[in-house]
């Protein structure tokens, strides 16, 4: 299908970023950023890490392709307002996604965030500012994101 992102770890191909996040996460374990299975924190992290992919970014496309959601009964979502309700409730107990524990579901959130607030994508209101304030003050984003500039300057894109 032409996916991106995709990665081929041995043999296995994996594409979907929710579905690269999960793999990587566990399979490094001893990164400390996934709660293991059985862990109490194991179902809210993999509801709040597809949440992303089945609810927030649908209901993000609606209002960028400047569309009404389909019926209730056929989204899942509902429609961005209700959506974004559950984020911003869900990131008031933060100061992560899980509250105190920082997961692989903040990395995703946390870029995704930064980028779609830096599009004018969604508003940054006060809990959303502050996750994203907080995620980009961490020092491995500081870091990539330099990286990411040097490229660009190297391609003449900077």
């Amino acid at each position: 299908m032409g996916k991106v992102p995709a990665i081929l770890h041995g043999d296995t191909l994996i594409t979907e970023q929710v579905a690269i996040g999960i793999y990587l996460a566990d399979l490094f374990p001893e990164a400390g950023i996934t709660p293991a299975i059985g862990d109490a924190l194991r179902g809210p992290y993999l509801r709040w890490y597809v949440f992303y992919a089945a609810c927030f970014e649908p209901a993000l496309v609606d209002k960028a392709m400047k569309r009404e959601p389909g019926p209730v009964a056929m989204v899942p979502y509902g429609d961005l307002a209700t959506t974004l309700n559950a984020l911003t409730t869900q990131l008031s107990k933060g100061p992560w996604i899980l509250g105190d524990r920082f997961t692989a579901a903040d990395v995703l959130w946390g870029t995704a965030l930064t980028w779609m607030v830096g599009f004018g994508l969604v508003d940054a209101i006060a809990p959303i500012r502050h996750y994203i304030d907080l995620w980009n003050a961490r020092p491995s984003v500081s870091k990539v994101a330099k990286i990411d500039a040097d490229l660009l300057k190297a391609q003449g894109n900077a």
